[in-house]
């Protein structure tokens, strides 16, 4: 990775390139889904079980969509103690979080003769999208888990997780059991675009749902794009990235782990070291040199450094912080002497990560916060997935005749400013009675 000092034509040139990268769909691509979408809008399972059988699983059938009793009790038996220990404390931790965005429905006589609220209710049902990982080997639980907990602490009556099965028909018991342990309703072994589509539409196997989370590819992603308006999303996920801001005190090691520990997520994926530093600059350039051949996807971390990767040397911390500001990262790392002392600085971020040894992958298994946030520059103006995601919010309006006489001559004024004559006639109506 090369370092470049900030500001300057080169920085600049590169900062551009990292800002302005997106997530791009072929017209080909929208051609495709838009078309499955469709086939399961109108065919519901005919279509559905046509494209798991093409791209899933060739033998499954449409009784076998759904995942058994005895698949689930079966997984149990084919997991170790470890990872229930690992599964339990993440859950733990991850409810102690969501339960603190819990919301109340509200009334109050905000003024005389008043009483103005909001009503707070979960969403019918929610699927939740959970990709099968690398070549479908890798399970994704950390997927089910931010996924479903945030539904259930909403109270969400139903919710399914949709995940693409092996050739064979399976699902990872890993993922299966945090499924069961997370309050999940029900798996369903599709993925792709025909999940999503299945899961906004409805089939005859397949139970709709009112929202959908969680990431996925580029088909994902853009079914739910188009889908979006028939059924709530969390979010367009864009390319994924992470911003370190790092001063002397930091260990150029530590740095280099945390950046590749992104960049092997995609070739799109960003990693960035900002510090006034230009010696750490340099040795984290070469950590990072050493850490890559280590890893068994480096090639995909490689080609995402040499895309987007940035090593910029700035004049201080302040100008780091603008810059990084600038970046709006998903995930921000303060690897500097006091993080605390610059929290009021940070506008736009994801999830920040503050101190030597809190490393991004605490965020994304067990840390409590949601991994699902906003990317690729996102973070101006959205936030993680969160309780809020799965509930409605209602507005409570009772006036009695005195409060209502009292602002009735306004009512008539900015409606009949509009020229909405009936909405003004709604209020004199009812002044006249008053009167009588």
């Amino acid at each position: 990775m090369r370092v470049l000092s900030y500001p300057s034509a080169l920085a600049e040139k590169r900062v551009k390139a990292i800002i302005n990268r997106s997530l791009t769909f072929t017209k080909k691509d929208m051609n495709s889904v838009s078309r499955i979408i469709e086939d399961i809008k109108k065919n519901g399972d005919s279509a559905l079980i046509s494209y798991v059988n093409r791209f899933d699983s060739p033998g499954l059938t449409i009784d076998a969509l759904k995942v058994s009793e005895a698949e689930f009790k079966n997984a149990a038996r084919n997991i170790s103690r470890s990872y229930i220990k690992a599964l339990n404390r993440a859950i733990r931790q991850i409810k102690d979080f969501h339960l603190q965005q819990v919301r109340k429905s509200w009334l109050s006589p905000l003024r005389p003769g008043t009483l103005l609220g909001q009503m707070i209710n979960p969403v019918d049902a929610a699927g939740v999208y959970v990709p099968g990982g690398t070549g479908g080997k890798t399970p994704l639980v950390s997927s089910v888990l931010m996924g479903a907990i945030p539904a259930k602490i909403a109270q969400v009556p139903w919710i399914s997780i949709a995940t693409p099965p092996t050739k064979t028909g399976k699902i990872d018991p890993h993922l299966l059991v945090a499924a069961k342990k997370a309050g999940v309703d029900c798996v369903y072994k599709i993925g792709s675009a025909w999940a999503i589509a299945a899961l906004c539409f409805g089939t005859e196997s397949i139970k709709k749902v009112n929202m959908i989370v969680g990431p996925g590819n580029i088909y994902v992603t853009l079914a739910k794009k188009l889908v979006a308006g028939s059924v709530g999303i969390d979010m367009i996920a864009g390319p994924s990235e992470i911003l370190i801001i790092a001063d002397d005190t930091a260990d150029p090691e530590f740095i280099a782990a945390d950046l590749l520990s992104q960049a092997e997520h995609d070739p799109l994926a960003s990693a960035i070291l900002i510090t006034p530093d230009k010696t750490l600059a340099d040795n984290v350039g070469k950590a990072v040199e050493n850490q890559l051949s280590n890893l068994s996807r480096c090639e995909i971390a490689a080609k995402s450094l040499k895309s987007y990767g940035a090593l910029l040397v700035v004049a201080d911390l302040k100008m780091a912080i603008e810059l990084a500001n600038r970046f709006a990262p998903e995930h921000l790392e303060l690897f500097i002497k006091e993080p605390f002392d610059y929290l009021d600085q940070i506008k736009n971020a994801g999830a920040v990560f503050l101190g030597p040894y809190t490393p991004e992958a605490v965020g994304d298994y067990i840390a409590g916060p949601n991994h699902v946030l906003p990317t690729a520059g996102t973070a101006r103006y959205s936030s993680a997935l969160s309780v809020d995601n799965f509930i409605k919010k209602t507005s409570l309006i009772h006036y009695s005749k005195q409060a209502f006489k009292k602002e009735a001559g306004d009512i008539i004024r900015l409606s009949e400013t509009e020229g909405l004559t009936a909405h003004a006639n709604s209020v004199k109506i009812r002044l006249k009675s008053l009167y009588r």
